[in-house]
């Protein structure tokens, strides 16, 4: 009991240490990111999607609250490779050598697919949300004046969520790996999965068909390259319990069927 005790303590201890490591990063990425918000509002403020638009300040405060808003993203961005490094790191002495190799290609995936989410969120939803609402602003006779905190506060909400979207390919990999999913699975729950799925593309766009199936399409694009993911993973596990089983003449436990 007391060695385990310890071996809980030397965990935890380790946990702390890369916690604390991740948390280093995000702090110098979230100053570093304070300094660099400036160039980025204004290159953002010129792009097509604001050009036209009048951005004001109707708040003291409105500057500092945008500045840390990007601020804030760049940390994440930043800090989110390192985090999942480490991770890694602290789950990998629990993997053999294969499984230690797959699951750290995870981490550069990962990474991409949130930035990929969050290009796709700006550059297709956005633009459309924003010609959405500046029309619905002209019909009721009003000025589309918009707070420079309001504005970036509703991109953020717009752009954001479709990054952590986008991860759905390493969460569904992640989950075959450690056999909670697989591709039979997941194909029993494709019409399940189409209907939420829809059902976000729909929440997140304009009451519009086209916007709705833009933004649709490429989320379930994203479920259908789960599966294939999926089954690639799954594949490769019944390879090695096979050749597992004609080396030592017996399954393990945990085998894939």
């Amino acid at each position: 009991m007391k060695d385990q005790e310890m071996t809980v303590v030397e965990h935890l201890t380790e946990l702390r240490k890369r916690i604390m490591w991740v948390l280093a990063v995000f702090i110098v990425a979230l100053i570093a990111g304070f300094f660099l918000a400036g160039p980025l509002i204004e290159y953002l403020k010129q792009e097509p999607i604001a050009d036209g638009v009048p951005i004001i300040s109707l708040h003291p405060s409105d500057a500092l609250r945008v500045y840390m808003q990007f601020a804030f993203l760049i940390g994440i961005v930043v800090a989110l490779p390192v985090a999942l490094y480490h991770l890694w790191r602290f789950v990998s002495p629990g993997l053999n050598m294969n499984e230690k190799r797959g699951s750290l290609y995870f981490i550069p995936a990962a990474c991409f697919l949130f930035i990929v989410g969050i290009l796709f969120g700006y550059y297709v939803v956005f633009p459309m949300i924003m010609q959405f609402m500046t029309n619905m602003t002209a019909t009721i006779g009003a000025d589309p004046n918009y707070g420079i905190a309001e504005y970036f506060g509703f991109m953020f909400n717009m752009v954001i969520p479709f990054g952590v979207l986008f991860q759905l390919p390493i969460i569904v990999m992640f989950l075959t790996r450690i056999r909670i999913l697989n591709p039979m699975r997941l194909a029993k729950m494709r019409r399940f999965a189409y209907f939420g799925l829809a059902v976000v593309g729909i929440a997140l766009t304009p009451p519009e068909i086209v916007s709705d199936i833009l933004v649709t399409i490429p989320l379930l694009l994203l479920y259908e390259l789960s599966i294939w993911l999926s089954q690639v993973v799954y594949r490769k596990q019944l390879q090695e319990a096979a050749e597992w089983e004609s080396e030592y003449g017996y399954e393990t436990e945990g085998t894939v069927r």
